[in-house]
């Protein structure tokens, strides 16, 4: 059952795609409003602050950050290793290749998630199938990973679990006192994709 509040989120994003999206840059594939539902109910193309951390750590070189809002607002804070194509800038053709290839998970984030979302679903119109989106945005990745609370001590074993690996994964990332501004991406120097190549499709009578 989706909530209320994602229903709103969606339903909200899907008439700013609309008027955001050019008619003569669709596809034949633009997907309906019914469509894009079915996408999204299930949530899985939202990627959980814990697992984020644990890729990062893990230097995990099949997905690549995308932050998706203002450069000033990305020059100020931004994800280690993260991109900024700003939401305004996402139809522009330099960024394609980036959006559109299938060598590594794009993981788009905001401040929160609604503005992602609604990137995701302007690149989900466009066929792009490689893009997720970060729960929660920065809000919920600063709220979780940065400055986990501490459990109880007499909370199921998972959740200590849990805190213990936030609380470690806090301090690799340098917490909430690290504005990780030393990972700035030189705008004069956009890092290195390869172009995607277009596979054959195969007919999946999987559902």
């Amino acid at each position: 059952m989706i909530s209320r509040i994602k229903l709103t989120v969606i339903f909200l994003g899907l008439g700013l795609i609309i008027a955001f999206v050019p008619e003569n840059t669709t596809k034949p594939y633009r997907l309906t409003a019914s469509e894009m539902l079915d996408e999204v109910q299930y949530g899985s193309e939202l990627i959980h602050p814990d697992e984020l951390a644990e890729w990062l750590i893990d230097k995990d070189p099949s997905i690549q950050l995308i932050d998706i809002r203002s450069s000033d607002e990305f020059e100020k804070f931004h994800l280690i290793g993260a991109i900024n194509i700003p939401i305004n800038q996402i139809l522009d053709d330099e960024w394609a290749d980036y959006l559109d290839q299938d060598i590594k998970m794009n993981i788009l984030y905001s401040n929160g998630t609604t503005l992602a979302h609604e990137a995701w679903m302007i690149s989900r119109q466009l066929g792009y199938e490689n893009n997720t989106v970060l729960m929660g945005g920065l809000n919920y990745w600063t709220e979780t990973i940065l400055n986990p609370n501490k459990p109880e001590s007499t909370s199921p074993d998972d959740e200590i679990a849990k805190y213990e690996f936030r609380k470690g994964a806090s301090q690799y990332f340098g917490g909430s006192a690290n504005a990780q501004s030393s990972s700035k991406v030189s705008k004069s120097k956009k890092p290195i994709i390869k172009r995607r190549k277009k596979k054959k499709k195969v007919p999946d009578g999987s559902c």
